[in-house]
């Protein structure tokens, strides 16, 4: 692309929202995607869950979840590499399938982004409670959490950049902190190499097959730079690669962890499953006690910096369907100085603190509440990555560009994906009540979706042509750039 045709495609006028254009450096877009995904989160509470089900497996478990959300990315990317906008999957897949089945992704993908504040807000109340118990300090569960939501709520609408520094500075310390941890772990151990692990010693495939669908749920989230679509800096480049490097590194990341946390439990008389703080644990039994406070701080931060990742992502797709009239106009509107989709934060922000508010007064473990809500939003999120998968070879029909490996891409990824979801039906049916109720609240609330959009349209008739417009209109301007550009690189 030329420099020309590159200004063009940055220039804040050419922004079709009203968000601020061409804002976010590449590194701040990764930001989003990193902190969405949470990866301190993971070695704190989810890898010990993979463990109970896979066992020696579990880096097994977590090598094929990387495999899978590289399938998505790519698919994913037909579009990112393509057209921006802030409403993220969903504008994608509206212009992929069509508007009905757009709105109804979009309105899978609001509930999933929620409800993901909703889990990781508990994961920060939780580790709240351990550094307060230091202290010999008691806080109430509900003001913690307001804390953490409205900081988190005060800097989303403050100003974009300055959430995507945060995030970005509070993952890399609390990821620098815990792969600090596991290189103790492995210098204690000699480097030995673990033949129980790399044999798969006692691991079945069914046991693998549900540990892979916990696995994933750790990934979701990957994708949520597509939501700065408007706000990036040349974003044809920076989303794509943000998309795909946050899946390649958070993948490295886990796969090491896994590794590290079975080797590192051993010796333990706990079983790693079993461990009420994994990594504070690790610590004490690798002789390097005085990391568990720093590890907490870590878990801390990440989950924070999650639920501001998530409340900015949501807010982003609740903001577009606004402008597109599925919802009241008001949440399309921006901030007139920080140019941000204010009244879409606070509707995020309340909705994601107010679920697990409402789960703890009703005697809920914030634990048993991250299970409950995260297992929810990651049926929204693997039906978008569905959706999207099989949405590209049929947007790239169209466009012109299709070719034989577009289609075999998105058959092995809708593929994989059914596996995915399939998998965490059984698995959530097999553990009983709640998890079994999952499954039907979460198509309940696409019925929901359903009927709302239906009641939209006949109340404003054109609202589907007028989505349809609106996205098109976006693709085209980026068509009309990228056209520039490749006529420009002729010259």
């Amino acid at each position: 692309m030329s420099e020309n045709a590159r200004h063009n495609v940055n220039d804040e006028s050419n922004n079709l929202s009203g968000l601020r254009g061409s804002y976010l450096s590449s590194i701040e877009v990764l930001a989003q995607s990193i902190a969405s995904i949470a990866p301190s989160a993971t070695p704190a509470l989810v890898i010990p869950l993979v463990y109970g089900f896979a066992g020696n497996g579990t880096w097994l478990s977590y090598f094929f979840a990387t495999i899978a959300t590289i399938l998505v990315a790519a698919n994913l990317n037909q579009f990112t590499k393509r057209s921006a906008s802030p409403g993220n999957l969903y504008a994608f897949i509206v212009k992929g399938l069509g508007t009905d089945i757009g709105v109804i992704s979009g309105w899978a993908l609001v509930l999933s982004y929620l409800l993901t504040a909703s889990a990781v807000l508990c994961g920060f109340i939780n580790y709240a409670n351990v550094l307060l118990a230091y202290a010999g300090i008691a806080v109430p569960a509900i003001l913690i959490g307001i804390i953490g939501a409205m900081t988190a709520w005060f800097i989303a609408i403050k100003d974009i950049k300055l959430s995507a520094r945060i995030m970005l500075a509070f993952e890399v310390t609390s990821v620098a902190l815990i792969i600090l941890l596991a290189a103790v772990v492995l210098l204690k151990h000699g480097f030995a190499v673990d033949h129980a692990q790399l044999t798969l010693q006692g691991v079945s495939p069914s046991s693998l097959g549900i540990g892979l669908v916990l696995a994933f749920f750790s990934f979701v989230g990957f994708e949520s730079a597509t939501s700065l679509g408007d706000e990036a800096k040349d974003p044809l480049r920076t989303i794509p690669r943000a998309v795909t490097i946050s899946a390649l590194l958070v993948g490295v990341f886990f796969v090491l962890l896994c590794y590290t946390e079975v080797l590192g439990f051993r010796d333990s008389t706990t079983a790693l499953n079993s461990a009420a703080a994994p990594l504070t644990d690790l610590a004490t039994l690798n002789g390097v006690s005085f990391f568990g406070p720093l590890i907490s701080i870590g878990a801390l931060i990440s989950f924070w910096a999650c639920f501001l990742a998530c409340t900015n992502a949501g807010a982003r797709i609740l903001f577009l369907m606004g402008q597109h009239g599925v919802f009241h106009s008001a949440v399309g509107n921006a901030h007139d100085k920080n140019k941000t989709p204010d009244v879409a934060i606070t509707i995020s922000t309340i909705v994601g603190a107010v679920v697990p508010f409402i789960l703890i007064l009703n005697n809920g473990g914030l634990i048993e509440i991250y299970g409950w809500v995260g297992t929810i939003a990651t049926y929204g999120f693997i039906l978008a990555y569905a959706l999207i998968s099989i949405s590209a070879p049929l947007y790239l029909y169209r466009e012109k560009e299709l070719k034989r490996h577009h289609i075999a891409l998105s058959a092995i990824t809708v593929l994989v994906l059914l596996v995915l979801i399939a998998g965490s039906i059984y698995s959530n049916a097999s553990s009983g009540a709640p998890y079994s109720w999952f499954i039907y609240i979460f198509v309940g609330w696409l019925v929901v979706g359903a009927l709302w959009f239906f009641i939209r349209k006949t109340q404003s008739p054109g609202v589907s042509a007028s989505i349809a417009d609106n996205v098109e209109e976006v693709h085209q301007h980026f068509r009309e750039l990228r056209a520039e550009g490749e006529s420009g690189d002729g010259i």
